[in-house]
Order: C-alpha cells, then structure tokens, then sequence
C-alpha cells in the first residue's frame, strides 16, 4: 500500500519501534530487520529510521549491505544526549560526530536529538531558563556538527526529557534556536496541542513524528501510575486516527504553511504476547496508519 496523492507520496517513512524493535530491556519481543524491512517495504515505506542499538549493523559495510538487500534508505535516528551539562559537553560532542558521520555515510539528512537528564534516562530534573539557555547552546554545537555532514538536528520532545511537558516545550522555543521534530503524541501526552504548534511554529519544523495517544492510558502516565514502558504496552499509542490526538489536523495545518519535509510512522509499540505471525501484528497497524492517511488526510490538503 502506498499513499493516493502526490503531496504526501514519497514523504511517509517507517520506524523500527513500530515493529517493538527498542533497546529498553523489559520492553518486549525485538523482531529481526529481515522481517521488519520487508513489511515496511509490502506497505510502501522505503525509508526507515534506525532504530534501536544493535537492530541493524554497526559495522558500515555490512549496514549498507542490509539496507541495499533490502531496498531501503535511511532518512536519520533517535540520539540521546546530555546537553544541559557543560561538564559532559566535549564527550557529548565527540558522541554526535561519530554518530553523525555514520548517517551521512549512508544518506541520510536527519539527526534526532533527545535532551536527557542522563544517559541512564534518570527522571528529569526541569530546567528553569538559565538552564535551557545552556541546554541551547548545547543544541547550538551540535547543530554545527551535523551541518558538517549535511544533517539536520531537530529536537524531539519526549516524555521522560528536559523537553517534557508544556512548561518544558515554551522554554525551549524561547531559549532555543533549533529546528524541531514536531512528534503528535508527545507533544500531546507533555499538553501541548500538536495542531497548535503546526500553526504556531511551522517555520522550525524539521521533521514530523506521526503518533495517535490514547488519552486516558496517557493520563495515567503522567500522574505517575504507569511507567512509560507500562503505558505502552498498555496501548498507549494507537494507529493513525484511533486515538485522541488530532493528526490529520496537524498535518493540514503544516502542509498549508507550506511544510514539505519528511513523516515518519513512529508508533512505540512493545510485543509482549510473543511473536505475531508473519504478516500480522504491527504490520497491520501500521496499514491502518496508512489508511486513514490517504482516506481520511491526503484528500484535504491541497495540491501544490
């Protein structure tokens, strides 16, 4: 399946986390590229994020080899990183060039960035604006990093970062001059509207992460009474359209101020029943996705 319009054709990419794939032990079945590639393929997606560590090779040869066999490109990945440290800045940096070299090495153009309170994911202490203004000239290096290799950073708020909830996202906008990746879902769990930061900030819009929440497991999680791990495998979030976030909203709104960049399909799903049968399991929820894409989304946004 693909999408029926040429202004979303050719821009929807895939996310191993939509398979379970995800290094966070506890989290379920990790599915193996050599079926998780060519499901994204049989729907159309023929570009991928990286996924987590050690799903596909480090090694450079045999990564180009894995995505050639399989006839896929790699658009970028999710990096975490300690910025809001000066002390651990030079380490961070030396992290971002290697692993900024290693995307550009196979073509891809965007650099993912999460802001963590330590490599460890411990939660987070907030920042007050001195602190992000640090944070930002942390962003601000890493930037010139990824310009070297021809990338694009883009900021992903996340549940579980510094750039958490609304309090968290407004300070970074304002202390901050990095691009953004506008993620429905977190912005919606962190209580941002997601359609209002399209119409509000469509300009530092990078790239888009396209998730559906459900609102009630989403409440639980951000009383404290769920983990994140918890709330996922829980059904958090839903396919496209099933949930309570208004994407399609979010998608007009940006293509009508004039975003042309890339979406990509990123809904964490854990595997905790086993492994589905081929064909099945995340395959079709990721169809779903899809679906309601070109049904219910692509006919509203006009034709440029």
């Amino acid at each position: 399946m693909s999408l029926d319009t040429s202004t979303l054709s050719g821009r929807i990419a895939g996310a191993p986390i939509s398979w379970g794939v995800c290094e966070v032990p506890g989290w379920g079945e990790m599915l193996r590229p050599e079926r998780v590639l060519p499901e994204m393929r049989s729907l159309g997606l023929t570009t991928t994020e990286l996924g987590a560590p050690g799903f596909l090779p480090d090694d450079a040869v045999e990564l180009s080899a894995v995505l050639h066999e399989q006839g896929m490109g790699l658009l970028g990945g999710f990096v975490p990183l300690v910025l809001h440290d000066p002390a651990q800045r030079a380490a961070m940096l030396a992290s971002a060039e290697e692993t900024a070299r290693k995307f550009a090495e196979h073509g891809a153009t965007r650099f993912v960035t999460a802001v963590v309170q330590d490599m460890d994911w411990s939660t987070p202490v907030p920042l007050d604006a001195a602190g992000m203004a640090t944070l930002g000239e942390g962003l601000a290096q890493v930037d010139a990093v990824c310009a070297r290799y021809g990338l694009t950073q883009v900021l992903h708020p996340h549940v579980g970062t510094l750039v958490e909830t609304k309090a968290d996202i407004e300070l970074a906008l304002a202390h901050t001059d990095v691009t953004w990746c506008l993620d429905t879902g977190h912005l919606y769990i962190g209580g941002v509207d997601p359609v209002t930061f399209a119409c509000d900030h469509a300009g530092r819009v990078g790239l888009v992460h396209l998730k559906d929440v459900n609102a009630a497991v989403a409440d639980r999680l951000m009383a404290g009474e769920l983990t994140l791990i918890q709330a996922v495998q829980a059904g958090l979030f839903t396919p496209l359209g099933e949930g309570d976030v208004a994407v399609g909203d979010a998608i007009v709104a940006l293509e009508q101020a004039g975003y042309t960049g890339w979406y990509i399909l990123e809904q964490d799903t854990a595997l905790t029943d086993g492994v589905p049968e081929p064909g099945t399991g995340p395959v079709d929820d990721v169809r779903r996705s899809l679906e309601y894409l070109s049904s219910q989304v692509a006919p509203r946004i006009p034709a440029r």
